[in-house]
């Protein structure tokens, strides 16, 4: 079994590939990265919440009966799958009222204003990843071609201190979206990742049973510079959501990638007949504590690195 380290780890090699080339060169990530666009069927997690994305890269959707939530667009050109994923289930792209992101880089941004276009739907972001979102570009490396998106404007920014009542766009509160007696999803503001990560809790039923679901942006340093910051702030934003969420414990943890949360296997579980085998308490906290310990040694390589340099 590929561990989600091992996995992480293959992911920056390619990215430092990306970051090698000239500004103006195109990479092909679908080619660098073929299982992020691989298809697979789509399928029911627990509740109103489905797997609708491709085998690297998560994409959620929400359904209730007065229209639907998606969560994340993919990668650009391959909006189809996230589609053809929908409808494969009985759903329409045409019922999507709500379109969600976990943070504005590439691979999961990339898809919006497709998404956006085909559905309808109004797309709502965190303020922090406005400029990435509305530019396409990745923060804090915007003359790079390879991390580029389509850029997409959203109909509401949330977590917008700086713009209350100034901009009718936008708003202090995060955002709650009611499904009815089926779902609630709520936004939670987990920055570090991207300067707008944007982590989505969810309480689903099952059999009964009243389970919390967290879709978790992300804490991983990656591609990002500490020192000097990959944006203002960044360094307080990490510490931040490692605080935030020290507590956290929900009974589904789930990620914007499959191999995170162990989907591949989980799935093959969930076949055989366990309705919540996704059900995994305890992994987040697994988690976030391994991600915070990674983060000090990241800021401590980093600081040390630019100490060397100067």
């Amino acid at each position: 079994m590929r561990s989600a380290f091992s996995a992480l780890s293959i992911i920056l090699t390619i990215f430092s590939a990306a970051m090698a080339q000239e500004p103006a060169a195109r990479f092909d990530w679908a080619q660098a990265q073929p299982h992020w666009v691989k298809p697979i069927e789509p399928f029911r997690i627990i509740g109103d919440l489905y797997y609708v994305g491709t085998e690297g890269l998560a994409v959620y959707l929400v359904a209730g009966e007065r229209g639907h939530a998606l969560i994340d667009g993919g990668l650009a050109g391959h909006e189809q799958t996230i589609i053809d994923n929908i409808a494969a289930l009985g759903f329409s792209i045409n019922d999507v009222k709500y379109l969600l992101n976990t943070h504005a880089h590439f691979d999961h941004s990339g898809g919006l204003a497709t998404l956006k276009e085909v559905s309808g739907a109004e797309l709502y972001a965190s303020a922090g990843d406005r400029s990435a979102l509305e530019g396409g570009t990745y923060l804090g490396f915007e003359s790079r071609t390879a991390f580029k998106a389509p850029p997409v404007e959203a109909d509401l920014y949330f977590f917008d201190d700086a713009d209350r009542g100034n901009n009718p766009k936008s708003s202090l509160q995060g955002v709650v979206i009611s499904f009815g007696d089926s779902a609630t999803l709520r936004s939670e503001d987990t920055p570090g990742h991207s300067r707008g990560c944007t982590s989505w809790r969810l309480e689903v039923e099952e059999a009964g049973a009243n389970y919390d679901v967290l879709i978790f942006c992300s804490a991983t340093v990656a591609a990002n510079r500490l020192i000097p910051p990959q944006y203002p702030g960044i360094v307080d934003d990490y510490r931040l959501t490692f605080e935030k969420t020290r507590d956290w414990n929900p009974d589904i943890f789930l990620a914007n990638h499959p191999e995170v949360f162990f989907m591949k296997e989980t799935r093959e579980k969930q076949k055989t007949g366990d309705a919540l085998a996704f059900v995994n308490r305890g992994a987040f906290q697994k988690y976030i504590a391994a991600k915070e310990r990674a983060f000090d040694t990241a800021l401590e390589t980093q600081m040390r690195e630019a100490s060397d340099a100067n």
